[in-house]
């Protein structure tokens, strides 16, 4: 049996495909664009490993998409492919409609035309999973109920845009083609391998290198943490068992404001790895103008995924922040080589694509 993960280099796909090797049997064919934030030296371990085959390619290939669903037959496809930063899309919306949007849009075509091939047992068992945001529902004020799967869409950057609309997508080819989807919605995630521009990678970075912790606004942005090895626990229990077309949100049940996310940093630093003059890391917290359309609050609710499948996170923020800080402290190398752009490197050094 064979399963496809698209954006497999990324970070909650890289930890999927870790996670889902040391688990499973399977092959695991892994198709990733290698944009700025796909990064083969996360999945250095698995070198020479049989069971995972890594193509350099872009889901909105469909003539390549096509050949390896022909050549490897998986009984599920993965969808993580994605732009993913909200500052980015600010500033380049263009790539993220042309991936998010479009590319989703070509690999569903080319996902339904196989799978409409596929002999009866086969057709009935196939899933195309399809991972999204909790951005999509937009911003909550501090007395509001929590994200449910039914909450109207109500996107604010063009990065949560482009993902409402990927998920419309999937929502639409499931009712017009029967084609057997499943879309998780998740809410931040945080923890090993994670790109060093999204917060707490960022905090840990430029903490350890005595640069400014730089917060926007007053910090008071409220989110709900994911330790991204919990997300992963989380898709392979809606892969398995997941009522057809339906939507599961995913929420670690850990609502924190920024700056407490930032202080919480600070301190595990100052126990783990203090700074020479014995000063606390929180002295290099800096207020930064906030950026544009920045929502105020999201927070998930994850009872349809506990009541159905039996799903709760495994980790508490606490345990999960100090694995995270732990991670990044123990992997200088791999942090170096993310921020030098070393690590782009590694697909012509370790792999043929």
């Amino acid at each position: 049996m064979t399963v496809l993960v698209t954006g497999g280099a990324g970070f909650i796909g890289a930890n999927f495909v870790l996670d889902w090797l040391a688990q499973s049997q399977e092959v695991l064919v892994n198709l990733d664009k290698l944009t700025y934030a796909g990064n083969l030296e996360s999945l250095a371990s698995l070198k020479g490993n049989p069971r995972h085959v890594f193509v350099h390619g872009d889901i909105g290939d469909a003539s390549l998409v096509t050949q390896l669903l022909a050549q490897y037959q998986p009984r599920a496809v993965i969808n993580f492919a994605a732009e993913s930063h909200v500052d980015r899309s600010i500033h380049g919306p263009g790539e993220f409609i042309e991936t998010n949007i479009v590319g989703t849009f070509r690999l569903l075509e080319s996902v339904r035309g196989f799978w409409q091939a596929l002999p009866a047992p086969a057709q009935s068992n196939f899933r195309f999973l399809h991972v999204s945001t909790d951005e999509v529902y937009g911003s909550l004020a501090p007395q509001d109920a929590a994200f449910s799967e039914t909450h109207t869409f109500e996107p604010n950057s063009p990065y949560s845009a482009s993902k409402a609309a990927s998920d419309h997508l999937v929502r639409a080819w499931h009712h017009t083609y029967g084609l057997p989807v499943l879309t998780t919605n998740c809410s931040n995630n945080y923890g090993p391998l994670h790109f060093p521009e999204k917060l707490i990678p960022l905090m840990i970075v430029n903490a350890l290198a005595g640069k400014p912790l730089p917060v926007y606004g007053d910090g008071m942005q409220v989110r709900d943490w994911l330790y991204v090895k919990d997300h992963c626990s989380a898709i392979r229990c809606v892969l398995e068992g997941g009522r057809l077309g339906q939507t599961y949100n995913v929420g670690g049940w850990n609502e924190k404001p920024n700056i407490e996310i930032v202080r919480t940093v600070c301190t595990l630093l100052d126990e783990l790895q203090a700074r020479a003059d014995g000063v606390s890391y929180a002295q290099q917290i800096s207020y930064v103008k906030d950026r544009p359309g920045h929502d105020r609050r999201y927070a998930i609710d994850a009872r349809k995924l506990e009541q159905e499948l039996g799903w709760r996170p495994a980790e508490t923020f606490e345990t999960g922040i100090r694995k995270t800080v732990e991670w990044y402290l123990a992997n200088p190398e791999w942090v170096a080589h993310v921020q030098s752009g070393a690590y782009r490197d590694w697909l012509s050094k370790q792999y043929t694509a």
